[in-house]
């Protein structure tokens, strides 16, 4: 479909975004009139204007994390099959930083964790749920051969709790305080996951924490390179269930994601959100396209492929989107 439409087509047929409410019966004749003289000329003069792009900014993370890759697979996906629409993407510090964008209208979509949505600011009213699209796993990644074999030995350590406005800070902190860990007990560094990581390669943190979907390409570059330990954290998740306990779960990382001795840890449903004042039928269009292009999805990162309608639906204590909805309830997950 070409980017410019007629004047004629457009005022035959209204946007398929943005649908106008009918006049409603008993107006005055005179406003129909001024309206009719108000609006004629200037679609007169406008033969085959272009239409504005819709954009569609996707708030992701980091370029390393499966945020972004995510987002970018998505945003070629709305750009290729969604005409007049301009998708991108922005990297963030993840998903405290993507619920504010969103909540602002900076971003139309974003992504991130649950456990986040109760710490966000008030932004509840102007932020829902598109689908729940994967669990997060807490990785906290040291070297092999140090001396941090479990929690209680990150005291009295240096060690990266997360970017500032990310989702993995919000966890690790609350995960050090259910384990008595909290103030000063730990030396914390807030660095991103790829500054952890050149700081555990260089000796300057002695740990790093990173919640992401399996794999965290950054993490797997690591253990790839050197030797590398996963610490388990799966004794934590019933104290952290008690702070939040629709929220976090225990997975397990096999051995064959990192080549690492496999291990459990704290888990935690990832949402992509949306703006609550996008119209119905782009978000319509934006669910059908995110379920069935699954596959392609799951081409950028394995993680994007573990969604189903199915699954897809559970967003407590989000909301779904009504155009999220419709689809759903069409599809019947």
């Amino acid at each position: 479909m070409s980017r410019t439409r007629s004047c004629r087509a457009r005022a035959a047929r209204p946007s398929s975004w943005f649908r106008p409410g009918r006049p409603r019966a008993g107006r005055p004749a005179a406003l129909l009139s001024l309206l009719l003289v108000v609006t004629l000329p200037g679609l007169a003069g406008c033969q085959d204007s272009p239409e504005p792009p819709v954009r569609i900014r996707i708030a992701t993370g980091s370029p390393t994390a499966v945020y972004h890759a995510f987002g970018r697979s998505l945003a070629d996906i709305l750009n290729r099959e969604m005409p007049n629409v301009e998708a991108s993407v922005v990297v963030t510090a993840a998903s405290a930083e993507n619920v504010r964008l969103v909540g602002s209208g900076e971003a139309e979509l974003g992504f991130t964790q649950a456990d986040v949505l109760p710490a966000a600011p008030a932004t509840h009213p102007s932020v829902v749920a598109v689908a729940r699209v994967y669990d997060d796993l807490l990785h906290l990644v040291t070297t092999a051969g140090g001396p941090v074999r479990t929690l209680a030995d990150l005291r009295g350590r240096r060690v990266s709790v997360g970017a500032p406005g990310s989702g993995t800070e919000i966890t690790a902190s609350r995960l050090l305080e259910v384990a008595r860990l909290g103030g000063d007990r730990v030396h914390r560094e807030r660095l991103g996951l790829d500054d952890s990581v050149a700081a555990l390669r260089a000796g300057t943190i002695d740990a790093f924490f990173f919640s992401g979907g399996l794999p965290v390409s950054a993490v797997k570059r690591l253990a790839d390179d050197s030797a590398t330990r996963i610490v388990d954290l799966g004794e934590w998740t019933e104290l952290l269930r008690g702070s939040n306990p629709q929220v976090y779960v225990s997975r397990d990382v096999p051995r064959s994601v990192y080549g690492t001795d496999p291990v459990t840890t704290v888990a935690n449903p990832n949402f992509l959100i949306v703006r609550a004042d996008l119209p119905e039928a782009l978000v319509r269009e934006v669910t059908r396209l995110l379920m069935e292009r699954r596959q392609e999805l799951a081409a950028a990162h394995p993680a994007a492929g573990r969604m189903s309608p199915r699954s897809a639906i559970a967003t407590s204590p989000l909301p779904l989107h009504p155009g999220a909805a419709g689809w759903y309830r069409a599809a019947k997950p």
